[in-house]
């Protein structure tokens, strides 16, 4: 067993995966795969308050999900005590990306995407301003909490957002890889080696 192996094993590293979509207060079956906040949250307060626990991984591979939930589970992981570092495999989108960025340092393989977009809903949408300011306050707590735990000035990130040459049915900006961490969103390119080296040396 080599030293990651074992690590992990040991539980002195704590592995969580962010896969598929986040799901929030409406179950979305079983043939979605989800990530459920209601199993996750207590999972992470569980990780606070074991010593034996020492550092936080966080895979993600998810396009997004409910906005409250995803944005919960951000603010749980940015306020846990230990280090944590997040690596983003295959695509971290949406709500996604405050997820992504609420650990310590993150990561982005070369081929990873993340994509940027407005707040939307599903459901009925009563057509009354207090529904547009309640739509206006969402994407205010999603732009303020990406802009504080990653490197991107808030002026940059409004604008990927309402890009508009980018997606063919949609508003918003892709970021591959590289375009990422040049972009101030993400720390550094690399994959699983360099983030569990990376949280090894914050923890020693």
């Amino acid at each position: 067993m080599g030293e990651m192996e074992k690590n992990i094993h040991e539980n002195e590293i704590e592995v969580l995966y962010i896969i598929g979509e986040i799901e929030g207060h409406d179950s979305l079956g079983s043939s979605v795969k989800s990530t459920k906040y209601e199993e996750l949250i207590p999972r992470l307060a569980k990780i606070e308050t074991e010593p034996s626990i020492k550092g936080i991984l966080v895979i993600l591979h998810t396009m997004g999900g409910d906005v409250e939930a995803g944005l919960a589970i951000s603010e749980m992981i940015a306020s846990l005590s230990k280090p944590s570092v997040s690596l983003v495999l295959g695509g971290s989108h949406s709500i996604g990306v405050p997820i992504a960025v609420s650990t310590d340092y993150s990561f982005i393989v070369e081929s990873g995407t993340m994509v940027i977009h407005p707040v939307r809903m599903n459901g009925t949408v009563i057509g009354a301003s207090q529904t547009f300011t309640y739509f206006r306050q969402m994407q205010d707590r999603i732009t303020d909490f990406v802009c504080a735990h990653s490197n991107m000035k808030k002026e940059r990130f409004m604008e990927l957002m309402t890009e508009t040459e980018q997606l063919s049915k949609d508003i918003g900006s892709i970021l591959i890889g590289v375009q990422a961490v040049r972009e101030g969103l993400i720390n550094e390119s690399g994959g699983m080696k360099e983030a569990y080296h990376k949280l090894k040396s914050m923890l020693e």
